[in-house]
Formats: C-alpha cells, structure tokens, sequence
C-alpha cells in the first residue's frame, strides 16, 4: 500500500515537471538577482501569450519593480496581501496598449500561491503590461476573492521556479506608501529556448 502510494506521488510530481519543462520560461535579471518564471500559456493563454509578446518586442526593456506590498505597509486594507509588482510604470506607454480580456482563476484553474506570476489591473479587461509576484499564498487575488471590490480577482498566469529570494529582497526595499523610493531595475527579460 505504501509503495503504490509512494508511486502514484512520484508519478504525480514527474508529470508536474514534465509540464513545467514544455512550458515557456522567462529570465528576469535584475540586481539582486535573477528571477525565472514559467508561463502557463496553456491554462492561461491569453495572458501568457500577451506577456510573451511582450518580451519578444522589448516592452519591458525600461521595466522596474516599483511597488512593493507586505503586511507592515497597507494599514488602511482589511483584507491584506503580500506582493511585488513591475512593468513599464510609465502611464504615458500603458494607456497606448491595447488591454488583454480577463481569464479568471475559475476560467484557468491557476489559483494565486507562494511565486504566482499574475497581472495587475484595474477594472477587468484593463491589464496589459504590468505584473505582480505572490509572497506566500493570497487566495483573496483568486476570483471570488476580497482584495478588489468586484470578486473577478487577478489573470494568474505564471510561477517563478527560480529567485523567490530575489522577489523577497526586493519585498523588503524600502517604500513610501508601498511605492520603491529606489525602483528595482530590470536589466533584462528574456525567453529562455
């Protein structure tokens, strides 16, 4: 009984990593450190694929993390969450993107866990560049989650598999207001073959 179990186990986490493997991954180098991310363009492909093309063209080569979340800076939040967030910053490129259709985590089935890769919105059907990064898990960015007012929750579309430390060193950086008073340069973006 015990060996069938240890086998269907070991069996489980192989096809995980066989998954993982055929999936697109994405360097992100930056200062203190490198951060590698799978995207599932599978169960999320509109998302996946709109931040791949992304990369391709060179969106992200001006890109910063510049927002950082943790439970010592959002006092006036009930419900808290913990996460770094990037993209281009810059109001002026975004509002000359087009935006991408919203893929809930009920449509994907990806729920926001420790390294969820996700993109940052405003109104559902508004995200277009920028992203966030879960520190531990945040069920209340998954769809029926308390976190924005409307319960449609965030488009999860990755998982770092390499640099959660980074993402913790650039969660501690110091903020004003959740804001980077030193914004974390992303020297480079890159489709990992």
């Amino acid at each position: 009984m015990k060996k069938s179990i240890f086998l269907m186990i070991a069996s489980a986490v192989l096809s995980i990593q066989s998954y993982c493997q055929s999936l697109p991954k994405v360097q992100i180098e930056t200062n203190p450190g490198e951060i590698i991310v799978v995207i599932d363009t599978v169960n999320a492909p509109v998302t996946g694929k709109n931040f791949l093309k992304h990369v391709a063209r060179g969106s992200y080569n001006d890109a910063v993390f510049y927002r950082v979340v943790r439970m010592d800076n959002q006092p006036n939040n009930d419900v808290k969450i913990e996460v770094i967030q990037g993209g281009i910053y810059s109001d002026e490129a975004i509002d000359k993107i087009t935006p991408i259709r919203h893929e809930t985590t009920t449509e994907t089935g990806l729920k926001h866990l420790d390294g969820t890769f996700s993109m940052a919105r405003m109104e559902p059907g508004t995200a277009s560049t920028e992203f966030f990064i879960c520190v531990g898990n945040q069920p209340e960015l998954d769809f029926g989650g308390k976190r924005n007012p409307d319960g449609q929750g965030f488009a999860a579309f990755g998982q770092v598999v390499k640099g959660m430390d980074v993402v913790c060193k650039i969660q501690q950086q110091k903020d004003e207001a959740q804001m980077l008073v030193e914004k974390v340069k992303i020297m480079g973006m890159e489709l990992l073959k």
